[in-house]
């Protein structure tokens, strides 16, 4: 019995997060049992060019000694107290002196608490109820982020899990991410009963889509024009792409920004922080509640000060870009010299590729128009290289600043040989 055949006896589906079922790409997923540097091993001890990274966290490297040096420290005085401890200051001080927009910060435990904390806290602060976000963005699992667009713009969403409520479609209007003149049209009809836009500023989970010129300036100027708050989803962005954020790297200062990943250094952290007047509204200083019994964990907030601390290096961000430019410009050019037809995308540390003759894959309707099943096969066939990305045609993929030439030259050496089969 597998690994995973065992696990699927305890456990739904045999997995803890769905996408790591394999179910996009087929097959049994690979249980890993320890990392260091750009390599994961498998529990069978194959080892692997990891470029998932536990979905983006790993921006140093996996185990890096540094953070395991300060997470073993700090874990043996105890590992959560259920009170204050001066780390989640420090923490907190470190993130507000790096994001420009954000003036007071409060730590959770994931990403999608953290969304859906801002956007409870966009609705107490405005008094209104509809929510906007685009399609082929993804925020967390809470209700009302589940919710899929309907037949036209502004026709009721449909909720894309049972168990959602049909009634919180009335309140969630999806918006194709990349359309600035349908966002400017949905606006002028329902401005103001908008309580937020949350937007992926570069959307990372319908693999790695950047924001078109003007985007995001004008969700900037629809907001400000109707009085809703603007919020960056920057869980994947959150100083990957900029050690400011995406937000820092394209200039537009939203009203909320939600974190993760990063500031846990691998641990189960999430954030969301923003303009004083805003935070100000939550409990225990305003009406809007939100708690959480682990929040701010010791060991958790260390690994962010660590990670944060080693990343913040002068030309730090610029050598990763380089890497992990030269990553996908010579997958682009392996790709078209095996004949196949290969689009890419990247920012920073992020990247994305897709199976189609599409020149620019900015839209959603795009990626879902792409060649699956040809990823599903180069998925597998760069496995069977020793060649781990996200197992998945729509989810982004992340490059470490352990990644090295090295580590490039055999990932391209692989894909050469799996192209070759796929022509």
């Amino acid at each position: 019995m597998t690994l995973f055949q065992e696990a699927c006896k305890y456990i739904p589906g045999g997995v803890n997060s769905p996408v790591r079922a394999f179910r996009g790409v087929g097959g049994e997923p690979i249980f890993f049992k320890k990392a260091s540097g750009a390599y994961a091993t498998a529990a069978d001890g194959r080892r692997f060019i990891d470029y998932v990274g536990s979905w983006g966290p790993m921006i140093l490297g996996h185990a890096h000694p540094q953070v395991i040096k300060a997470v073993q420290a700090v874990a043996a005085d105890g590992l959560s107290f259920g009170a204050p401890t001066e780390l989640e200051t420090q923490l907190a001080r470190r993130v507000i002196e790096l994001v420009p927009s954000i003036e007071l910060v409060r730590f959770v435990s994931s990403g999608t608490e953290a969304t859906m904390s801002a956007i409870r806290l966009a609705r107490g602060f405005t008094g209104r109820d509809t929510i906007v976000k685009f399609e082929g963005c993804y925020h967390g699992h809470s209700d009302s982020l589940l919710i899929k667009a309907g037949s036209g713009a502004l026709t009721l969403g449909i909720p894309t899990s049972p168990g959602v409520p049909k009634a919180l479609a009335n309140y969630t209007v999806t918006l194709n991410f990349n359309d600035s003149a349908q966002v400017r049209e949905a606006f002028r009809e329902i401005g103001d009963r908008v309580a937020c836009v949350i937007v992926e500023p570069v959307a990372g989970n319908m693999n790695c889509v950047p924001p078109a010129p003007g985007f995001l300036e004008t969700l900037r100027t629809e907001c400000d024009r109707t009085g809703a708050l603007l919020i960056f989803d920057e869980v994947m962005t959150g100083f990957r792409v900029a050690l400011g954020g995406a937000q820092a790297l394209y200039g537009v200062r939203p009203d909320l920004t939600t974190l993760g990943k990063i500031i846990g250094g691998g641990m189960p952290v999430g954030a969301f922080g923003g303009r004083r007047d805003i935070m100000e509204r939550l409990a225990p200083l305003g009406p809007v509640y939100q708690a959480g019994t682990l929040s701010g964990n010791p060991v958790a907030m260390t690994a962010g000060l660590a990670t944060l601390e080693l990343l913040s290096a002068p030309g730090f961000h610029q050598r990763l870009q380089a890497s992990t430019d030269t990553l996908i410009r010579r997958l682009a050019e392996s790709a078209a010299g095996a004949g196949v037809a290969l689009s890419t995308n990247h920012v920073c540390g992020m990247f994305g590729f897709f199976f189609t003759a599409e020149r620019h894959v900015d839209r959603y309707a795009k990626v879902m128009a792409c060649d699956v099943e040809r990823f599903k096969r180069f998925f597998h066939g760069m496995l069977d290289q020793g060649i781990y990305f996200a197992p998945s045609a729509f989810e982004a993929g992340f490059m470490s600043a352990a990644h090295s030439p090295a580590d490039i030259d055999a990932t391209i050496a692989a894909a050469g040989r799996v192209f070759a089969t796929l022509a």
